[in-house]
């Protein structure tokens, strides 16, 4: 009685559709989450992920969890929680691509899971990183620690996501820097993000890690652009 009295008057909505959530749903309906279009890229090595940093960047493994398009469900959930607070959405999907992983060969070898950071001023005025709980929620299934003090952002810019191509790498190369590496080295890290675009900025954060001494790189994501 409690439960449909709260949602009575403070209601749970899907974050792809906007919808009522049912009394077992939680954080998408049941109707969009059999909507959402899977990559299942963990099953190919040789996916669209690790293609977009083929010369620019060594790594392991890669993958994504969606396809990402504009004006479509995935973006309405990104959008949730990057500008809607909704924490949920990241942990949900942490869970989700956590459960596919954990019986992969290659990222079962994780030692780190580790965010790409905001900078200070743009933590403080959204509040979290949204990509904080996608974060754990992997970490927790690959058996993994989470690490969000030695890649750090030292300067502020404006949100990447839409802009050009060539803006965006100009805008991107140096704004990392690594603080106590010894925490990462001889370790196999995951570094995680919402979406991939250019790969511009898990580049920029790639190399850095890579820099730390005797450290293997993978990728994981929400989603990529289709």
């Amino acid at each position: 009685m409690f439960h449909d009295l709260a949602n009575l008057f403070y209601p749970k909505i899907c974050n792809c559709c906007d919808s009522p959530l049912l009394k077992a749903e939680k954080v998408i309906c049941t109707s969009c989450l059999h909507q959402l279009p899977t990559t299942n890229y963990h099953l190919d090595n040789e996916n669209a992920t690790k293609k977009v940093f083929y010369a620019r960047l060594h790594l392991e493994n890669a993958t994504s969890l969606l396809y990402f398009k504009k004006k479509g469900i995935v973006q309405n959930l990104i959008h949730n929680l990057k500008y809607k607070k909704q924490e949920d959405v990241g942990i949900f999907l942490g869970n989700w691509l956590g459960e596919e992983l954990e019986s992969h060969s290659g990222f079962k070898k994780i030692d780190c899971v580790i965010p790409v950071p905001l900078h200070r001023r743009k933590l403080k005025q959204r509040g979290f990183n949204q990509v904080t709980g996608f974060g754990k929620e992997l970490a927790k299934k690959l058996d993994a620690k989470f690490i969000e003090d030695v890649l750090v952002k030292k300067s502020a810019s404006r949100t990447q996501t839409f802009k050009k191509r060539l803006g965006r790498w100009g805008s991107i190369d140096e704004s990392f820097m690594i603080e106590n590496p010894e925490k990462l080295e001889n370790n196999h890290l995951l570094l995680v993000d919402d979406l991939v675009t250019t790969g511009a900025t898990l580049e920029a954060c790639g190399n850095k890690l890579l820099q730390i001494k005797n450290t293997k790189l993978s990728i994981a994501t929400m989603a990529i652009t289709d």
